[in-house]
């Protein structure tokens, strides 16, 4: 595949760069907001420098294996929401490994492995 093949957000990756209309890097793909069950794609949330930021759908033009292109000029992009809604989690599944005394009691007491998303 090239470089700039278009791809469907189903198969976007985290961590992917999302780009201004000029080209100025945002930040990049934290996760996808979608509703599964009826196909919708509602947009993205952007790791940035200033925190997690949202990008509607009507926002991006385009998805390519290597970026994500938005129509948002570099001051709409400064300006962008926090996500609303409530807190996403995700695992943290090195948070027991190791020979530490911290690790073993982890393992042994069978601490959370889920951590809020920053």
């Amino acid at each position: 595949m090239s470089d700039e093949t278009q791809i469907s957000y189903l198969a976007l990756n985290v961590g992917t760069p999302v780009l201004t209309v000029t080209g100025q890097m945002i930040g990049t793909v934290g996760h996808v907001l979608q509703v599964p069950e009826l196909d919708l794609f509602d947009g993205i949330v952007v790791h940035t420098d200033a925190g997690l930021r949202f990008v509607a759908r009507d926002q991006i033009t385009l998805i390519t294996t290597t970026a994500v292109h938005c129509s948002l000029t570099d001051e709409e992009a400064a300006n962008l929401p926090a996500p609303e809604g409530t807190a996403v989690y995700h695992v943290n599944a090195l948070q027991d490994v190791g020979s530490s005394l911290t690790a073993r009691l982890g393992r042994m007491f069978g601490r959370e492995h889920w951590i809020p998303d920053k």
